[in-house]
């Protein structure tokens, strides 16, 4: 049992990032998901599915900026400005992967008049991997990260 469970941990440790992205892009779903239902339900009016997508947004943006910072990426940039730069980095590239989500679920819905429910998991699959790829590689990126290093083999 204690092999395995060596086993288990030194992958987890391995593949920490990856595992806690998807651990917290999980949740972030869900929340998204779960939000939207019950805006949906609640907004009785014309387009409700937009207004729904968009409240379900805005705060699934914020549980994603804390658990993004704190346990997927760990910043360590912890001076004004960096946490700032950082911060504004992560809500322009929600808003621009929340926008992408609007046009999609629009294009879906009062397009091609497919089911709201299905194209939601559809938008939800395509923003959280350009979530990903712009966290990585543009918003949590620690000052010594654009550093250059003498070697790296």
């Amino acid at each position: 049992m204690k092999k395995l469970w060596n086993f288990g941990w030194g992958m987890y440790k391995k593949y920490e990032e990856g595992i806690n992205y998807l651990f917290f892009g999980f949740l972030a779903f869900v929340l998204n998901y779960v939000l939207y239902y019950l805006f949906e339900r609640v907004i009785q009016i014309k387009y409700n599915y937009m207004i729904a997508t968009a409240l379900a947004w805005v705060l699934t943006v914020v549980f994603a900026y804390w658990t993004n910072r704190r346990f997927v990426f760990k910043s360590n940039n912890n001076d004004r400005l960096s946490i700032w730069k950082e911060f504004v980095s992560f809500i322009g590239a929600r808003v621009a992967t929340g926008v992408l989500e609007m046009v999609l679920m629009y294009l879906l819905v009062a397009c091609m008049h497919a089911n709201d429910k299905i194209s939601k998991l559809i938008c939800q699959t395509i923003v959280i991997l350009a979530n990903y790829v712009l966290s990585k590689i543009w918003i949590f990126k620690s000052k010594n990260d654009s550093a250059p290093t003498e070697d790296r083999e």
